[in-house]
């Protein structure tokens, strides 16, 4: 184990980064300080929208998301070729919706922007909404849809990596927290909480929002992350409810799962590493997705939570 590639962090990026690695041949270690795949990762929504997502100064980051996207069905495959298990890749594409004519001027601008940048990207009216989704609000005054973005079930998807990790022969170690790295040209090495000190050929820190609290590193490598609190709700579909679109309104998103789940997220709150879950941020998402998909009113929510995005200065991902 003394001369593995070590990770420090075992969420979507740790595990995938792991996954690949051990496939090649390469022996790798992950330490996760709670149970992996069960943080930032387990509270998202699963959503992997460049073109619903872009922002009008962030073309090169788009460009990078585009092509992550582009490589994602392969990885998706080697996933549950190698793990046994579904990871709910799914290709509808998204609907972004505008509720009134105020939201309908924004969403114009925003298409314009896209049809400028060469997306595929369609302008619909609202009854051209749904007839591509039957369960978006009849008073819709307007939507863009993205048939090329796509999303995947983020629970599943970390089970699954999980199970791939270890059937190739990685070692992961859950409850160990990791104190400090120890930078070192010939030996690098991780300290785990207890003292142990444990060497490797590379170690690579994907431990999100909590990176920088890593003792060891250098000024210029502690990444710039900062938490920025997200609260969801899931609400579990009953038929004859059946949304099968991942919906962008603007005040809430709602992804559909294929197992009835159905996401709602998310609030942006500088609030530090503060994870409780508030009326008023329920209430927001509530009526934000209830204004765009009025068929959530009846029903039930089954699960709310509060999550940690890691955040850069600039929006982009540091590797």
């Amino acid at each position: 184990m003394d001369r593995d590639v070590l990770i420090v962090g075992g969420g979507t990026i740790g595990l995938s980064i792991g996954f690949e690695l051990v496939r090649r041949g390469t022996p790798v270690t992950i330490f996760e300080k709670d149970e992996a795949g069960r943080g930032t990762s387990y509270q998202a929504a699963g959503m992997l929208a460049p073109d619903a997502e872009i922002e009008f100064e962030e073309r090169e980051l788009y460009d990078f998301n585009r092509e992550s996207l582009r490589r994602w069905p392969d990885f998706a495959d080697r996933v549950e070729a190698a793990s046994g298990q579904s990871v709910d890749y799914r290709d509808e594409g998204t609907l972004i919706v505008a509720d009134d004519r105020d939201a309908a001027e924004a969403l114009e601008r925003l298409y314009e922007f896209q049809r400028d940048q060469g997306l595929d990207v369609e302008w619909l009216t609202g009854e051209e909404a749904r007839e591509i989704e039957p369960f978006v609000a009849p008073s819709l005054a307007a939507a863009v849809f993205a048939p090329s973005d796509h999303q995947v079930d983020n629970r599943r998807l970390v089970a699954a990596l999980k199970t791939a990790f270890k059937a190739e022969g990685g070692t992961l170690y859950e409850e160990t927290p990791v104190e400090a790295v120890v930078p070192d040209g010939e030996a690098p090495a991780v300290r785990t909480a207890d003292g142990e000190r444990i060497e490797g050929t590379r170690v690579v820190v994907a431990a999100g929002v909590w990176s920088r609290e890593l003792d060891g590193l250098t000024p210029d490598a502690t990444p710039p992350v900062r938490p920025v609190k997200g609260q969801s709700l899931q609400l579990r579909s009953k038929r004859p409810f059946d949304l099968q679109h991942v919906i962008r309104g603007p005040e809430a998103y709602l992804a559909p799962k294929s197992d009835g789940r159905i996401v709602m997220g998310a609030t942006s709150e500088e609030m530090g590493f503060d994870t409780t879950v508030t009326a008023g941020g329920l209430y927001d998402l509530l009526e934000g997705g209830w204004e765009v998909v009025p068929g959530i009113r009846d029903l039930p929510v089954d699960e709310t939570w509060a999550g940690l995005r890691p955040a850069s200065r600039d929006h982009a991902p540091l590797l």
